[in-house]
């Protein structure tokens, strides 16, 4: 990335829930203006490393930096500028409309009420993600994949630097996939950097600029980095006969054996 100081840096992370260790020893760093995807099995520790560059959770081994800023020395409402986060699951709301919604996520700049800017803000946070049409519609009468896009918007509205996704594609369906990891590459080319987790890697090789890899708490390199589709390496992170169609410069992924 030219010599680019990484938007996001991992240093000897370790955490655990009581004495569960779920991670062990992380160290990586993440590009600025990619899109960063985090592929491995459930339960590997995807979302919880999510969580902690989120600044969810509380770590006591270890660092994470934002372009060489501490976490643990950012307050909230630095954290809010900086990061934008989108969890698994999140509560539906009382019945506000969608374009309520979406200005909520100005709060960090909103002092009393909104300004004509804060407005304009998350009105075009709902025109990139192509839900103008429910502005007036009330948040809680929406299906689970038009709520999901409006979590989205309500992101981008926040103007971060940094946006965390921890399985945005969940609830779409597959023509909404595609458009909201488009709109995820486009955000990247406009100097927003994206760490996502996602199950499907395919749709992770297809758009991904980076990856990490995890596997019972821990990070996995690829022997050859700018090949991380490499059939071998894939079947030890997800423990799974895989076989790799080159597609496209890259590849696809399917199962080696298909019962019929």
């Amino acid at each position: 990335m030219g010599g680019l100081i990484a938007a996001v840096s991992i240093e000897n992370l370790s955490f655990s829930y009581n004495e569960n260790v779920v991670l062990h020893q992380l160290n990586a760093e993440i590009e600025p203006f990619c899109l960063t995807v985090i592929l491995g099995k459930n339960g590997c520790g995807k979302s919880t490393l999510l969580k902690l560059i989120a600044g969810l959770l509380p770590y006591r081994q270890g660092e994470i930096s934002f372009s060489g800023s501490k976490l643990k020395k950012l307050n909230l409402s630095a954290r809010a500028k900086k990061i934008g986060f989108l969890g698994q699951k999140h509560k539906a709301v009382f019945p506000f409309t969608v374009g309520q919604v979406v200005l909520t996520g100005r709060s960090g700049y909103v002092r009393i009420v909104p300004k004509k800017q804060d407005i304009l803000i998350a009105g075009h946070a709902l025109e990139k993600v192509n839900i103008s049409h429910l502005k007036n519609r009330y948040y809680t009468e929406l299906s689970g994949g038009e709520q999901q896009l409006v979590m989205i918007a309500r992101l981008l509205a926040q103007e971060p630097e940094i946006l965390l996704l921890d399985e945005p594609t969940t609830h779409l369906d597959f023509c909404n996939q595609i458009n909201l990891l488009s709109l995820l590459k486009t955000l990247t080319k406009n100097r927003l950097t994206v760490v996502a987790v996602l199950h499907d890697p395919n749709m992770a090789f297809l758009y991904g600029d980076d990856f990490i890899f995890m596997k019972n708490g821990k990070l996995l390199k690829p022997e050859h980095p700018a090949k991380p589709w490499d059939e071998e390496f894939l079947q030890s992170v997800f423990d799974h006969e895989l076989h790799s169609i080159p597609y496209s410069e890259r590849a696809l992924i399917v199962p080696k054996k298909i019962e019929r």
